[in-house]
């Protein structure tokens, strides 16, 4: 009788703890894909916090379940249901910003981290979230990619964004301060001239085409009729000169003049030195002009020379002298005295 009660007693014992055994699996395989596979009112929760809050850290684990009848029996270890504190998250974070995890590209796919979420780890290791969860999917368990620790904490922390965005505004800042002194560069080069030569001189070409060309559209008129009044003051001049040199002739002293003659009539010269032809002949009435440097010349061929000889005044073709002239209307009688 008693080997019967407790054979019954041992095979309701196996068939509970067989019962737990299979409660315990479901339950774990449960847990695991909704760890893996967040419903969508879950996902939607967290992306409308994060939206809200979007600098605000939080641990992103599920709380641990209930034990299960095995790990009450003793038959499965319980889990450890602790949680780390604040402090021993501090401490963690620390050590991942120490090391550099956040400047560096995620670990699974190679990228940067910029705006998109990322975690930080117990074991201080730092992913993209969704990097981490496609590798807890298709693992099948969860366990670290780098240091393989297994159960780990997850917490969403926000340092890459923040990294970006400084990077984003210290390459803006640059971008604005570049374009602000290549600007005032091109304002200076306008105004100051180059040391160098060449750019010196080619410089001052650019600034007198400039100022030709904006001459040339602030003259209203037409340009042929500016360019021929031009001419006409400059005709006007030259006949003002004339007038000056006769009115500075007929108050010439007669002592230079005397002179001047003597000097002439000693040379004993008959050709004009400039079309070598007689100064004064039977059928010539072009009169003959004395200059002051005592040089006879017919008075047409004097004119002529005088067009070539337009820079710095008209000078004797023979001694290169500035001169004033007198006509000689009667050459033979003048040539006797």
């Amino acid at each position: 009788m008693l080997k019967g009660r407790r054979s019954r007693a041992d095979r309701r014992m196996q068939a509970m703890m067989a019962g737990a055994l299979q409660d315990h699996i479901i339950r774990s395989v449960t847990h695991l894909q909704r760890t893996n596979l967040p419903s969508p009112s879950t996902r939607h929760t967290h992306s409308h916090t994060h939206r809200v809050d979007d600098e605000r850290e939080f641990v992103l684990d599920s709380p641990q379940p209930p034990l299960t009848l095995a790990q009450k029996l003793g038959l499965v270890a319980a889990a450890c249901c602790r949680r780390l504190t604040v402090d021993e998250w501090t401490e963690v974070k620390s050590r991942s910003v120490l090391n550099g995890d956040s400047t560096q590209p995620c670990i699974i796919c190679t990228e940067e981290f910029r705006l998109q979420p990322q975690v930080l780890l117990s074991c201080s290791h730092i992913f993209h979230r969704a990097c981490l969860r496609k590798f807890e999917r298709f693992s099948g368990r969860k366990c670290c990619p780098l240091c393989r620790t297994e159960q780990y904490e997850t917490r969403v922390i926000h340092d890459g964004a923040r990294l970006y965005r400084e990077k984003c505004a210290l390459r803006i800042q640059a971008w604005w301060r570049g374009c602000v002194a290549r600007k005032w560069y091109r304002d200076v080069r306008k105004v100051v001239p180059p040391s160098d030569l060449r750019l010196r001189r080619r410089f001052f070409e650019e600034k007198f085409q400039q100022l030709n060309a904006s001459l040339v559209q602030s003259c209203r008129r037409d340009v042929d009729s500016f360019l021929r009044e031009i001419d006409q003051s400059v005709a006007q001049s030259r006949d003002i000169f004339h007038l000056f040199d006769r009115l500075q002739t007929s108050t010439r002293g007669m002592e230079e003049w005397g002179k001047a003659q003597e000097k002439a009539v000693q040379r004993d010269i008959y050709d004009c030195p400039i079309c070598l032809s007689p100064l004064r002949s039977v059928h010539s009435s072009t009169p003959v002009v004395l200059l002051s440097c005592s040089h006879l010349f017919h008075q047409s061929c004097l004119r002529a020379s005088e067009h070539f000889c337009q820079e710095g005044g008209a000078t004797c073709p023979l001694c290169r002298c500035h001169y004033v002239s007198v006509p000689i209307y009667d050459f033979a009688c003048y040539h006797t005295m």
